[in-house]
């Protein structure tokens, strides 16, 4: 059995939770130790089970509060090494004893979960994913990219769930109030993905296998989209590509401001 639960996720800030029943891992850190701590409690976590803290960038919406979680809970930080030079200064005090650096396409264990890491691309110094495998049950989070490659795709095939970037309506983003520069960025390689994006990954991830079951939408733009239409247009495109909602594939939503659903997936 596998646990997972969005704490939060949008550029307010991100932590996500993914656990076994005796192993416990936390997803960036980009909101307040208060509020992680909160929400934890909120799903009835089991705060001595925590064991890891895993880093996918160095925007202070992953990082914000990852010296303070490893201080709170014991956490040992997993990051690559270019992005630990970029937050080193921001940890506060720390032990290396606590930090390991990891590297993209090599499985690292964390007690019986074991964690992927894999590159993307968007405009960090070394940005990484993550699938989390328990068994054979497997879980991906995958937000801030500018596009899906296929080697990217690779890593997602055979994941029961996965929690994935749907960012903006592109019509929206062109038409709304960002200045052309951070437009222009968004939309870039190096940005992020659009709804119809994930929703056209979706359906990729689904072609090489139907083990994918549910599937959340996470990192919605506060100004670039609404979960209506996130959602709306996600499902829309995946009926079209043959998936029923009721038979084939759950869609749930990632929120900026609260904690989602409590997953517990298991064969």
């Amino acid at each position: 059995m596998i646990y997972f639960c969005s704490l939060a996720s949008g550029s307010s800030g991100n932590c996500q939770y993914i656990a076994s029943d005796t192993t416990g891992i936390l997803l960036d850190a980009g909101l307040s130790g208060k509020y992680i701590q909160n929400s934890l409690m909120h799903i009835d976590a089991n705060l001595e089970n925590l064991k890891a803290l895993f880093i996918t960038h160095e925007h202070s919406d992953h990082v914000k509060s990852a010296g303070i979680l490893m201080r709170k809970f014991g956490l040992t930080l997993y990051i690559t090494k270019k992005t630990f030079e970029k937050i080193e200064s921001k940890l506060g005090k720390y032990s290396m004893d606590k930090v390991v650096f990891i590297e993209k396409e090599k499985d690292i264990a964390v007690g019986d979960i074991v964690v992927r890491p894999f590159s993307i691309s968007h405009d960090a110094t070394d940005p990484v994913a993550y699938a989390f495998k328990k068994d054979a049950l497997k879980v991906s989070v995958v937000t801030d990219l500018g596009h899906v490659p296929l080697d990217l795709l690779s890593n997602l095939i055979d994941s029961n769930l996965i929690m994935l970037e749907s960012n903006h309506d592109v019509e929206m983003l062109k038409s709304g109030p960002y200045p052309y520069v951070l437009k222009q960025r968004i939309l870039s390689t190096k940005g992020h993905i659009s709804n119809e994006v994930c929703a056209e990954t979706i359906l990729r991830v689904r072609s090489y296998s139907d083990r994918l079951g549910h599937v959340i939408l996470g990192h919605l733009s506060k100004d670039n989209n609404t979960p209506e239409l996130a959602f709306e247009t996600v499902k829309s495109i995946l009926e079209e590509g043959g998936l029923s909602l009721d038979d084939d594939i759950s869609l749930d939503l990632a929120y900026r401001d609260r904690v989602g659903r409590l997953y517990r997936i298991e064969d």
